[in-house]
């Protein structure tokens, strides 16, 4: 029996509920595949910052890289919202990020088509959309230095900085070719080089890593373009590659192709070995969701998904994450849905309930 150790960091709001949820599902792979995953939890986000003062604990972080995954739920809400507070819950998963060195964010964004009428699109637009969208996590604007704020004898002032290296961009655009390899070939790089140095930087090195994967097509798309194109045409695309801030953006945009939030799952990477495999952080993206949290109305999907993502990209367990899928898929396809996407006239299930659907269905 193969031993894996996984990171639980459930979070707060609906974070604990879905994580609960995946690790439920984990625990059905285990036992029908011949594994054994122990967890390791902590308290992260809000939570955290009510009980440490921190929302990421430095002797938390450094169990998480002990591990072989995290699982992360979310962290968040409205008793921590203050934009002036020097801790806030976000810094979890940004420290998350930075301290594991987690340079590639990937979102699966694949319409099932039972689900192509909960979308605010047409059907006709969003039956065929499959697609990855990566983005580039550990710099850009959200890092750059400087960054700060001041006041002078004519107002506030702010100042935030766009700054990219060659090799972390070289990393990032090297990782959608590989992704894309293994799917239909054709890579989408998203830029602003019209405007910014750092974008032309961007797509200068994406045309150099584009030398190397001869079987594979490289598009330069500028980003306002590439948000009209995602709701005007978004099937056309396969691996979208950007930066931080355009990557925090369409993906989001990106989230409403899929029927519900609630469905899409990710996963943080960093360096891999030559398998393939290597530390990951795999999240839902829906948020925390502070209004339904503990009514048992949370859609487990994502975070169910992420776990299938923790086992193909951490593990290298591909046969394992592929049944969680069809599981997933079958279970919705017979009807059998949370209320975010369910059928009308059709009692919804509760998050739990969902759970013990789609693990009845791994096989």
């Amino acid at each position: 029996m193969s031993s894996y150790r996984i990171a639980l960091l459930p979070g707060d709001g609906i974070g604990p509920e879905v994580t609960a949820e995946a690790v439920k599902i984990l625990g059905v792979v285990g036992r029908k595949f011949g594994h054994d995953f122990t967890y390791s939890e902590a308290t992260v986000g809000g939570a955290a910052i009510d009980a440490y003062g921190a929302a990421l604990r430095p002797q938390d972080l450094a169990m998480c890289k002990r591990q072989h995954a995290v699982l992360f739920g979310a962290v968040g809400g409205p008793q921590w919202d203050d934009p002036r507070a020097k801790v806030r819950p976000e810094q979890a998963i940004l420290g998350l990020r930075k301290g594991l060195r987690l340079f590639a964010n990937i979102r699966p964004v694949k319409m099932f088509g039972f689900l192509a009428g909960n979308t605010t699109l047409k059907r006709a637009v969003v039956k065929d959309v499959d697609m990855i969208i990566l983005r580039e996590l550990t710099g850009g604007i959200y890092f750059g230095k400087p960054q700060r704020r001041w006041a002078d004898s004519r107002g506030r002032k702010a100042v935030d900085t766009l700054r990219y290296s060659e090799q972390e961009i070289a990393r990032i655009v090297r990782l959608a070719f590989e992704l894309a390899r293994g799917r239909r070939k054709h890579v989408t790089s998203v830029d602003k080089a019209n405007v910014l140095d750092s974008s032309r930087l961007w797509r200068e090195v994406a045309t150099e890593v584009a030398a190397g994967y001869p079987d594979v097509t490289l598009r330069h798309l500028l980003v306002d373009a590439a948000a009209m194109h995602l709701i005007r045409q978004p099937a056309e695309f396969d691996v979208v590659v950007t930066e931080n801030l355009f990557g925090d953006i369409l993906t989001d945009e990106a989230s409403m192709l899929g029927g519900s939030m609630g469905m899409l799952p990710s996963a943080s990477l960093g360096r891999r070995r030559r398998d393939g495999t290597g530390l990951g952080l795999y999240e839902p993206i829906h948020g925390t969701a502070p209004d339904i949290a503990g009514s048992g109305k949370a859609n487990p999907a994502a975070a169910i998904l992420s776990a299938a993502l923790l086992l193909r990209h951490s593990l290298g367990l591909e046969e394992e994450a592929a049944a969680v899928e069809r599981a997933v898929e079958k279970v919705l396809r017979a009807g059998h849905r949370p209320p975010d996407i369910a059928l009308p006239g059709k009692r919804p299930l509760k998050t739990h309930r969902l759970g013990d659907r789609i693990a009845a269905a791994i096989y």
